[in-house]
């Protein structure tokens, strides 16, 4: 995937954005105000991505935790602090560098320490929210196509209040419907292991990580 974010480009997303802030509403004032958008459709079966079924290969205790059944966080002021203080540390605590540059081959999945791309930044965020106790089938690795075209990863987090998406190109937490990406497929809530499909029927080519 080419899905390397400076931070730059995290700033000035997050400014575009910022008209979208109405709907996430900042930890300060949370609430009850914030809009219930409608969840993912789930299309049919998906081909897991190659990084991630070699990830699974090397580390399969990390993609054995199932949580439950098509669970949904009840998102209230505390849950999305968290969710916001976890997107925005990891987003500043490991640096962008492709896979290309930081273990000379296309794809490789890994638990970031200072450095990694976008599939790290969301196996990091995943990791950190199910220790704190988020149900595992509700934090979902999604593949997406940006604005470029680019494949790319983001965490969606399934609540109450729809789908919500982590980024580490935006520090802003945004429903997933006004984020700008195409969404392709994403984990199965009843299996880790699975991939559905999470909108109309698309070529894959170009995702480079779909293909086996």
């Amino acid at each position: 995937m080419s899905c390397v974010a400076y931070t730059s480009s995290r700033k000035a997303i997050a400014a575009i954005s910022g008209v979208c802030l109405a709907l996430v509403i900042s930890s300060a004032a949370f609430a009850t105000e914030i809009d219930i958008k409608p969840a993912m459709k789930v299309l049919g079966n998906a081909r897991a991505p190659i990084g991630y079924a070699m990830f699974c290969s090397n580390q399969p205790g990390e993609c054995s935790i199932k949580g439950k059944k098509n669970a949904r966080m009840a998102l209230d002021a505390a849950r999305f602090d968290e969710l916001d203080r976890v997107n925005r540390e990891i987003n500043v605590r490991i640096a962008p560098v492709t896979d290309a540059e930081l273990y000379g081959t296309a794809e490789r999945w890994v638990y970031p320490v200072s450095q990694g791309d976008c599939e790290d930044y969301v196996l990091l965020k995943r990791k950190t929210l199910i220790e704190a106790g988020w149900d595992p089938a509700a934090l979902l690795i999604t593949v997406v196509r940006d604005q470029k075209g680019d494949g790319r990863a983001v965490l969606t987090v399934a609540t109450d209040r729809g789908d919500l998406v982590l980024d580490n190109q935006n520090d802003v937490i945004l429903p997933w419907q006004v984020t700008g990406y195409e969404y392709i497929k994403r984990q199965s809530q009843s299996d880790p292991n699975a991939w559905v499909f999470v909108g109309p029927a698309r070529d894959e080519s170009g995702v480079a990580s779909t293909r086996r």
